[in-house]
């Protein structure tokens, strides 16, 4: 799904530092709000450590399809773990994603911000169709697919804000090559929307307490 699958050097350092700025910004709040009121139990300790394993374990299995694609798992972090605990998530498995050589150093702020906006627009979503949208598997769905159609959003506007270095094509023609990325990230998104919908409604009837009172 959305990840900025480029190397080092494709962003100039300008955006490179710009990006890192923004996401170390949203990195620092979620720490403040995780430590002032909003801290963890036990319990949600350990969905963030499975919910991490599996998201990196998920990002390195490619589908080999238009060039190879990937599910992400970002908005089933944000329903299960919320945005603040999912910043942290999305925070570390894009430092171990670096680590294998998916994506460069210099990227991982800007993916971060990519992800993030998945798990955030999908935790908001999923909370807000509570009442229009009762049952599990259809919110959860839905959710899923809008939470990675920002994310797409995010990553084609963060790539055309930055440009890429020596890269001869224009910017029309960069966006509709991007947009046919989206394009094709999106009908994959499909796919996660019932994936994360089955094991939302799943976890609905066997711990039905995980989603219950699903604070940020």
């Amino acid at each position: 799904m959305a990840h900025i699958h480029l190397e080092d050097g494709s962003f100039t350092l300008f955006w490179v530092i710009v990006w890192w700025a923004c996401a170390l910004v949203v990195i620092g709040i979620a720490l403040y709000m995780l430590r002032s009121g909003n801290k963890p139990d036990n319990k949600k300790i350990t969905i963030a450590a499975f919910l991490t394993a599996a998201a990196f374990a998920v990002f390195q299995v490619s589908i080999p399809v238009f060039g190879g694609v990937h599910l992400n798992l970002t908005p089933l972090i944000g329903i299960l773990a919320g945005p603040f605990l999912g910043a942290l998530i999305v925070f570390i498995v894009n430092i171990l994603t670096a680590a294998i050589g998916h994506g460069g150093w210099g990227l991982i702020g800007a993916n971060v911000l990519v992800n993030f906006s998945e798990v955030l627009v999908a935790y908001i979503t999923f909370r807000g169709l509570k009442n229009l949208v009762p049952g599990l598997f259809s919110r959860a769905g839905i959710a899923t697919f809008i939470g990675l159609f920002c994310g797409n959003v995010v990553m084609i506007a963060i790539i055309l804000v930055s440009g890429v270095q020596g890269a001869s094509q224009s910017t029309s023609m960069t966006l509709v090559g991007l947009s046919y990325l989206a394009t094709v990230n999106m009908g994959v998104a499909v796919i996660e929307a019932v994936i994360t919908g089955l094991i939302i409604a799943r976890i609905g009837k066997a711990r039905a307490d995980l989603l219950e009172g699903n604070h940020p």
